[in-house]
């Protein structure tokens, strides 16, 4: 019969195993792109299984120094994330806070009417 640790264990490696083939088809997206857009959220999918990753190992060797890691890791990606997206915005010569008229998502008091 199988009692918990066992069962935690084969997890934590089942899990450990899913996330590092996850990890090379989203290395193959962050290479292949074809936009910016696309690497950059390529990037941040990879910050997310990393940080996923470790915390399986965690578990795994029940070593909890890792969870830190993972901790820092995260707040590192995400600060990443948000400055490569404001990257982007400004390299299409548009300011992070200006809105574009034509998305559906602009509120309509901002919509400018065309004749």
């Amino acid at each position: 019969m199988m009692n918990s640790q066992t069962f935690l264990y084969g997890a934590a490696q089942t899990a450990m195993v899913i996330l590092l083939a996850g990890m090379v088809l989203v290395l193959w997206r962050l290479v292949k792109g074809p936009t910016a857009a696309d690497r950059v959220v390529a990037m941040d999918l990879l910050s997310v299984l990393v940080v996923t990753f470790l915390v399986s190992l965690s578990i795994h060797t029940k070593e909890t120094s890792y969870l830190d890691v993972a901790i820092a890791y995260a707040c590192i990606a995400f600060l990443g994330t948000i400055a490569l997206a404001r990257f982007i915005e400004r390299a299409r010569g548009r300011k992070p806070d200006e809105t574009d008229p034509g998305h559906p998502l602009t509120p309509p008091s901002s919509k400018k009417k065309h004749p």
